[in-house]
């Protein structure tokens, strides 16, 4: 039978170094796609267009939410964000386990659409390193910094509805312990219930 792969979604504090993470995640290990999101933000020095994101005027964004192209979407600091929903389906259904980067208010969209998907947290250490972690950067003002640690103080709140937290001290360290918990969730009931079915028909023959 073969394997259907596990929509992942990974959320954390800006700065807790989620993209480097899962970079190094599908870097390490075969079968993981990583889902780029669609975003109406400008890029970044070194960002590249369908690499780190697709960039997008808000007009498009909007057009795509009318058209039902996204999984989901939401609006972070003064901008839009969402994932295409054509891409992800498409590598879930050829096996692959797919991770997508979105905020909390995101990640619990998609677990309502799809109810198997593997919710993780990423943390830093400590508070101090992740004020050291943005500021290193180098990238944004004292404003945009402190409203991310105000951002990160009110999805501190909803860290309890993911399923697993993952402390990114250790980048390799990380990375194992995340690759171990999602092998692991392949393995529950309710991602193999069509296994469970053919046993219990089988069984049923046996007994008959």
């Amino acid at each position: 039978m073969k394997r259907k792969g596990i929509l992942i979604v990974v959320s954390g504090f800006s700065g807790t170094g989620k993209g480097t993470l899962m970079k190094q995640l599908v870097q390490s290990y075969d079968n993981y796609a990583l889902s780029v999101s669609m975003t109406t933000r400008s890029p970044r020095p070194g960002e590249e267009e369908g690499k780190e994101y697709f960039f997008v005027s808000r007009e498009e964004f909007v057009s795509q939410i009318k058209n039902d192209g996204l999984i989901e979407y939401a609006s972070y600091c003064e901008h839009y964000y969402g994932t295409p929903r054509k891409y992800v389906e498409a590598e879930l259904e050829a096996g692959r386990d797919v991770i997508l980067e979105i905020e909390i208010q995101g990640a619990l969209k998609v677990r309502e659409k799809y109810p198997t998907a593997l919710l993780l947290f990423v943390m830093p250490p400590n508070a101090a390193e992740l004020r050291k972690r943005l500021e290193k950067r180098g990238t944004e003002s004292p404003d945009i910094i402190r409203m991310r640690l105000e951002r990160a103080l009110e999805e501190a709140k909803g860290i309890e509805k993911y399923d697993f937290i993952v402390i990114n001290d250790k980048l390799e360290e990380c990375v194992r312990n995340m690759h171990s918990l999602i092998q692991a969730a392949h393995e529950t009931p309710e991602r193999n219930e069509e296994l469970i079915d053919n046993i219990r028909k089988e069984l049923k023959n046996i007994c008959v």
